[in-house]
């Protein structure tokens, strides 16, 4: 059973940083590329980030129990324990507090398009914000994948 949730492990990792990578360095900006209407390709880049935060709140939740219950009380001494915590307080600050604010400003600007609209210079800097985020959770996530074999021993 051990070394399932040591696979489990290795497998959530690698669906929770390539989710990261693949949707924000590829699907997004094809998206962007290929599609005539820009709100329709932002509204749908707004759900698969919203996709990939919520994966990456489930997979932190079992990589934190799985870290705790591997290391006992020396999971705080863990830099992988600490690494995943910091990515999902990212992704929390992202789904909990960047995007509803970006959703206020979609909302306040009906019936036109937020980047038509008095509310394009906030949304601008608010999604600006939300892109540094997102790099960094997705750099820290190249490193968390650098380290996780530190979270095995």
């Amino acid at each position: 059973m051990q070394r399932f949730a040591e696979h489990v492990y290795s497998v959530t990792i690698s669906l929770w940083v390539g989710a990261l990578w693949a949707i924000g360095y590829l699907a997004a900006p094809v998206l962007f590329a290929m599609l005539d209407d820009r709100a329709m390709a932002g509204r749908v880049a707004g759900v698969m980030f919203s996709y990939v935060g919520w994966l990456g709140m489930a997979v932190s939740a079992y990589l934190l129990v799985f870290l705790a219950l591997r290391k006992n009380g020396a999971a705080f001494r863990c830099s992988v324990f600490w690494l995943v915590l910091l990515m999902l307080s990212l992704t929390m600050a992202g789904q909990f507090g960047i995007q509803p604010i970006l959703a206020q400003l979609k909302a306040d600007s009906l019936p036109r398009e937020v980047m038509e609209s008095a509310m394009r210079d906030r949304f601008m800097v608010w999604h600006g914000v939300s892109s540094i985020v997102y790099l960094i959770e997705s750099l820290l996530g190249l490193l968390l994948v650098a380290l996780q074999g530190r979270g095995l021993r």
